[in-house]
């Protein structure tokens, strides 16, 4: 699978994507033809799938985050109305979950009002939704992306 040296490059470039190859080379005391072929290792393995870059949300107006619970009348195994749901470009998430509900959906808007606008106009649409529950965030304490390679 992947060994320490894999685990370190793949914690250096989650905290900073745009890091070089000689700056992760340096920290690991490596050449950096080495940590270049690493990564490509990686990326050919399928373990890195992209590179991208976190935007604020409060500097560019939209600072409401919304989860929607949504039961669906779709048969199990059924994922046609979830691929057009990630569709929608204000939808971050989509987790087909365990229990009342067929899907959790994060959303990211500009305030109450676009939230509003956009449940009607796309998830109002869709004849599979049979209901949802909207649930706004107040605060976020913790919002990240990293995974904890141990």
């Amino acid at each position: 699978m992947i060994d320490e040296t894999d685990k370190k490059i793949l914690n250096l470039l989650q905290e900073n994507a745009k890091i070089s190859n000689a700056d992760i080379a340096r920290k690991l005391k490596m050449a950096p033809s080495s940590v270049f072929e690493r990564i490509k290792q990686l990326e050919s393995k399928g373990i890195i799938v992209g590179y991208t870059t976190l935007l604020n949300c409060d500097k560019l107006c939209c600072n409401l985050i919304a989860f929607l619970f949504v039961k669906t009348s779709e048969h199990p195994g059924d994922t046609t109305l979830a691929k057009m749901i990630a569709k929608i470009p204000a939808v971050q998430e989509v987790h087909h979950v365990a229990g009342d509900d067929c899907y959790l959906v994060k959303i990211k808007a500009r305030d109450n009002k676009a939230l509003s606008s956009l449940i009607k106009m796309h998830f109002g649409t869709f004849d599979k939704i049979t209901s949802t529950r909207t649930t706004i965030v107040l605060e976020t304490i913790k919002e990240t992306s990293r995974i904890n390679i141990v």
